[in-house]
């Protein structure tokens, strides 16, 4: 008897942990239930589908309704983010895809393009994000290397990103069918392209207000940041602006739309070339089809918004279509200018570096031309003497230019002599024991700054050079402002002219 009461009791325990386990079981079910529909990710057999209970449950449309490849690799739509420090919240986007090209490389020349006229208020509203639309590891790896060496500060402060796909994210493209006269190449071309901007497009929609899309091969014009911002402001409806007339390059969207476009584009991609799908969405949006092609086009236009002269160039000649050759070019973009003019004070100027041409340190003062130098050398320098002692109340050289954007000074400080400290100043004079007021420096190629009250009027300005260079200089601005000074700089290191 006592044993049966034993397994009476063990009996009893076994159907309470029984009953226990069925209520967790239930549970977890019903939780990977929500989950699954809140995801969308089962199987699109049909329109609908029947749960537990009989009622039937709308599927929502997703990307894995267009790519299901995806299904085997979760994980396949997570961007490997190579370089990158987060940043979000800027008022610019700009998103670059780029991939291997049999002949020549453009993508160091755009960005250098896109940094060279910024300041740094427009660097800490702007974010980059460079695609690298490959799945060889050790290709993306050589891009994000060259990338951090030639911008290694932008990189740090968080303006350069750099990402690249998963290996699963890209489909089996042998299948696709060709049409429209395209290649079977042309067509793989084409659809991958679709799913490179799609994939940018949804890594960069909750960094920033409004989201540019470039190509890997391109010019900006000095100043695009503040006329594209300024452009989009002003506009009161729209789905995209235009900063170019080329394919789609400079166009910009909402960062709010992006998930609408990217979805669009992920649902015909294998159809039709991307500019002739954003303007479908056009079509969709506003065109009534028991009207004629005339009105159609004029409520697209309503959508749509050109702004000229044209921000960016197309200036690679090698597509990143192997074997085609890509020479179109923008006539809206006219003449890109290689200087920045300013009225500046009589001075007597003198420079130990050597110009090249008719790019002399005098035609650069005066706003004609830029100065371009062979190569620096320690203890080069470029001096400004002024006529009668001024009060400057800023100053600002800029170096290298758009078409030259690598010749920029490096290690060379912006010097000013006071009036009470005057001297004859050259290179014979370099052991004189006047101090002289470091005022600043230049950084990623540019010298601005104010100058401390205390040391107005001033007789002379240098730039110093304080290592060997590897490349040429070009000064494209040369800026000496006397305006009333609003507020000074205050500088604590010294050196001996």
């Amino acid at each position: 008897m006592p044993e049966m009461q034993t397994l009476y009791q063990r009996l009893l325990l076994a159907e309470e942990l029984g009953g226990q386990v069925s209520r967790d079981l239930s549970s977890l079910l019903e939780e990977l239930r929500n989950t699954s529909k809140a995801a969308n990710i089962s199987h699109p057999i049909s329109a609908t589908k029947t749960d537990h209970s009989g009622q039937q449950a709308f599927l929502q449309p997703n990307i894995y309704l267009y790519m299901p490849h995806l299904r085997q690799h979760p994980d396949s739509l997570l961007p490997n983010v190579v370089l990158g420090q987060g940043r979000r919240g800027v008022s610019l986007v700009l998103g670059i895809p780029t991939v291997k090209r049999e002949k020549q490389s453009y993508l160091v020349s755009t960005l250098r393009s896109l940094l060279y006229s910024l300041t740094t208020m427009q660097q800490q509203d702007l974010l980059i994000i460079v695609f690298v639309a490959e799945t060889d590891s050790n290709y993306v790896g050589s891009v994000a290397e060259s990338i951090r060496k030639n911008f290694s500060k932008e990189v740090q402060s968080g303006l350069l990103e750099v990402i690249s796909p998963s290996q699963y994210y890209y489909p089996d493209f042998s299948g696709l069918r060709e049409t429209f006269g395209d290649s079977k190449d042309r067509v793989k071309w084409r659809t991958k392209q679709n799913l490179d901007f799609s994939f940018l497009m949804l890594y960069a929609q909750d960094k920033g207000t409004y989201y540019v899309q470039l190509e890997d091969d391109v010019v900006a014009k000095a100043g695009y940041f503040n006329a594209m911002k300024t452009f989009a402001n002003q506009q009161q409806q729209w789905l995209y602006l235009e900063f170019s007339q080329l394919g789609f390059i400079g166009k910009m969207f909402q960062s709010r739309d992006l998930p609408m476009i990217a979805e669009f584009f992920l649902m015909f991609h294998r159809d039709k070339p991307i500019d002739w799908l954003l303007d479908h969405i056009l079509w969709v949006k506003v065109c009534n089809p028991e009207k004629d092609a005339k009105d159609c086009d004029k409520q697209k236009a309503q959508l749509r918004h050109r702004y000229k002269p044209s921000l960016f160039q197309h200036v690679g000649l090698h597509s990143s279509l192997p074997g085609k050759l890509q020479q179109l070019k923008d006539k809206d973009f006219g003449q890109q200018s290689l200087f920045e003019a300013h009225n500046n004070p009589a001075a007597e100027l003198s420079s130990s570096l050597k110009h090249y041409q008719q790019h002399s340190l005098e035609r650069a003062y005066r706003g004609q031309d830029f100065f371009w130098a062979l190569t620096p050398s320690q203890g080069d320098y470029i001096l400004f003497n002024f006529t009668q002692p001024i009060h400057i109340s800023r100053y600002l050289f800029r170096s290298g230019n758009i078409e030259s954007s690598g010749d920029k000074f490096t290690n060379t400080t912006v010097e000013v002599l006071p009036i009470v400290c005057a001297v004859s100043l050259t290179r014979a004079h370099t052991n004189c024991p006047v101090r002289a007021c470091v005022s600043g420096a230049f950084e990623n190629g540019v010298a601005e700054g104010e100058i401390k009250e205390v040391l107005q009027p001033i007789s002379a300005l240098r730039l110093l050079v304080h290592s060997d260079a590897d490349v040429w200089a070009l000064l494209s601005e040369v800026c000496v402002c006397v305006c009333p000074c609003v507020q000074c700089l205050f500088c604590n290191i010294h050196y001996e002219f």
